[in-house]
């Protein structure tokens, strides 16, 4: 059987690790996958870490206009933005879904971990449900979202969303 843990951080670990290693049994696969939300999350903790920035100001006209004169290539050494949001991914997988992996791995399971960015967690974790052919999902009753009864939004979508069963972990 193959397990899809899916966790925003705030999945009882010790709980879904038990959870997922008895429903994966001995030759069971497990994953550890969590979704981020990209870019609105992205600019809010790098606002949270960093603060507000100075507002930009321009002292010529060339500036403004951004003429030929004016060098605009990023700075030397610049990874690129895709570069910088793979880092902040593999920064989240670390965070999130590496203390889940590492509880399943000392109750004797293995487990890979995955990291997605996303707007619609939900249906994310839907699709990756399909990719990775999890024969179940585990899930927090409830996490960041707004609170809709027993679950979270998100946990509300999938229970009702999904094509595999969801196990809903308190």
């Amino acid at each position: 059987m193959h397990v899809l843990v899916a966790t925003d951080g705030t999945l009882d670990i010790d709980e879904a690790a038990k959870f997922a290693m008895a429903l994966a049994g001995a030759d069971g696969k497990i994953t550890v996958a969590t979704v981020v939300r990209i870019p609105r999350r992205l600019v809010q903790e790098l606002r949270a870490q960093y603060g507000e920035q100075a507002g930009v100001t321009v002292d010529s006209d060339a500036e403004y206009v951004n003429s030929p004169n004016v060098d605009t290539t990023p700075p030397m050494g610049w990874p690129g933005d895709d570069k910088v949001i793979e880092q902040y991914l593999g920064n989240k997988r670390v965070e999130i879904a590496r203390p889940v992996a590492e509880a399943i791995r000392e109750l004797g399971g293995t487990v890979e971990s995955i990291v997605r960015e996303g707007e619609d967690v939900a249906s994310d974790i839907i699709a990756l449900s399909t990719e990775v052919d999890a024969d179940v999902v585990v899930i927090g009753s409830h996490g960041h979202g707004a609170f809709q009864g027993l679950l979270g939004s998100t946990g509300a979508k999938l229970v009702r969303r999904s094509v595999v069963p969801v196990l809903v972990v308190r």
